[in-house]
């Protein structure tokens, strides 16, 4: 008798020869165990193929069934989501769906499991999103919801987990769910995230982002996950009747005489060494040779040294501040998320101006009341380093100021994302505060690489 089963994280098909040719571009051999086996993932084509071979087999791998979905909170789709919905199902239920920050991705989402009716597991990148999400829907679906992660293991139909926990639980429960959500799924493709897709059989599968490129290239990759890129939508498209109007604007700050020539000697200290040992700093590996080869010298710490300070002068320079002030001032009565490159300027920003700070080291429960407190306007203003790039759902934040950032496309627009959730009559503006005539212009420019910042 052929039995299919789901053991550890993978597919186990006995009871063939081992040189069957059936299934031989999904199943190899272990000769451990003596069976077949093959990815997870898989399960639905390897079904088929089974099928389509007219092999009798008992599939007892699959632990998940129909299940009712009562929905108590009902919202009307707008025309793109319902045209996303469609274009996923007739991909057989796989795939990626693109949309901007704020055009309802989730509610897509919800559609998908109305659609389905299968056990579900959301995977999200961050604990906020695991409270947004749990919220969503234990509301929409009026039903118990299970959490994994966060220091709660509780596996319900519904159930919301983190990537971190689902690549390390997928191999036990793996089996018990029929759809699998991925949000902001561009993180999946990392070297240990991608095992969440692969030990899951969940036959149908959905993707959700809006900036799936990598600076890696591995983007490439969520189609054999998750599925193709089954429908797409840019921020310019939605702009001014499903998402808010908006505005960017790029500010030029300059550097005083006395910070001008420090970033001009530290930078001719870091330029110099990577230029004599032959660093072609734009390419894939670049930045890690010169990390590698700056720990093997003195003149290489002092390279790397000058690397980070030139970086601080551009990056923190004294005049940004100026300007955020006045930026706070004039933008008073309105939401404004600041955001920065890295924990230090987010410290400098929250003391000179007395507004609250979120950073990886703020603790779960302080963030969750910091962002119930800007959100219910009690708090106007809330500076950040970069972990709200992801997560955060404040409807009305209508102002962003960007003072420093990384040259990630993504990034940037994710940022942009964050004020464009609709509101009536909102228009939102994106400041951008660069230091003239350095490094950070040139980052600017990489980063403003998207159709959303040519309006």
């Amino acid at each position: 008798m052929v039995t299919l089963s789901f053991a550890q994280g993978t597919l186990v098909l006995r009871g063939l020869p081992r040189d069957d040719a059936h299934c031989r571009d999904l199943l190899v051999w272990d000769k451990r165990s003596s069976c077949h086996r093959g990815r997870a993932s898989d399960y639905a084509e390897l079904v088929l193929a089974l099928r389509g071979a007219e092999l009798e087999f008992e599939d007892t791998a699959r632990a998940y069934d129909a299940i009712e979905i009562d929905t108590c909170v009902y919202r009307k789709p707008r025309p793109y989501q319902t045209e996303a919905l469609a274009a996923w199902n007739a991909a057989n239920g796989r795939g990626v769906i693109v949309l901007p920050t704020g055009a309802g991705k989730s509610h897509v989402a919800t559609m998908a499991m109305r659609s389905k009716r299968r056990s579900t597991l959301v995977v999200v990148p961050t604990l906020d999103l695991v409270r947004q999400w749990f919220d969503l829907l234990r509301h929409t679906f009026d039903s118990e919801v299970g959490i994994v992660g966060g220091g709660e293991h509780t596996v319900r139909p519904l159930t919301v987990t983190t990537y971190d926990s689902a690549y390390l639980h997928m191999e036990h429960f793996g089996a018990r769910f029929g759809l699998v959500v991925f949000d902001e799924c561009h993180h999946l493709p990392g070297v240990s995230y991608r095992l969440a897709a692969e030990q899951c059989l969940a036959p149908f599968r959905l993707g959700l982002s809006a900036t799936p490129e990598r600076a890696d290239g591995l983007e490439s990759e969520l189609e054999s996950l998750i599925g193709p890129k089954v429908y797409e939508k840019q921020i310019l498209e939605l702009s001014g009747r499903y998402l808010a109007d908006y505005a960017t604007e790029r500010i030029e700050v300059d550097l005083s005489a006395v910070e001008r020539q420090e970033y001009q000697e530290q930078r001719g200290i870091y330029t110099a060494f990577v230029r004599s040992q032959g660093i072609s700093m734009g390419s894939p590996q670049g930045f890690s040779n010169f990390i590698m080869r700056s720990s093997r010298t003195e003149e290489g710490r002092r390279a790397l040294a000058a690397y980070r300070r030139q970086r601080e002068i551009a990056f923190a320079a004294p005049r940004k501040l100026d300007v955020l002030g006045d930026l706070l001032q004039e933008h008073a009565g309105d939401k404004t998320l600041i955001f920065t490159q890295d924990n230090r300027t987010a410290y400098a920003v929250a003391r000179r101006f007395l507004v609250p700070v979120i950073t990886h080291q703020t603790k779960v429960r302080e963030r969750s009341e910091l962002l119930s407190g800007f959100a219910t306007g009690g708090y106007t203003a809330l500076v950040t380093s970069k972990v709200l790039n992801e997560g955060v759902d404040v409807p009305d934040a209508s102002v962003a100021v960007v003072l420093s950032g990384s040259g990630s496309v993504r990034e940037h627009v994710q940022r942009l994302g964050r004020i464009l959730r609709p509101k009536d009559g909102k228009q939102a503006v994106l400041y951008e505060l660069v230091t003239r005539d350095t490094a950070e212009t040139r980052t600017s420019e990489r980063r403003r690489a998207h159709d959303a910042y040519r309006s």
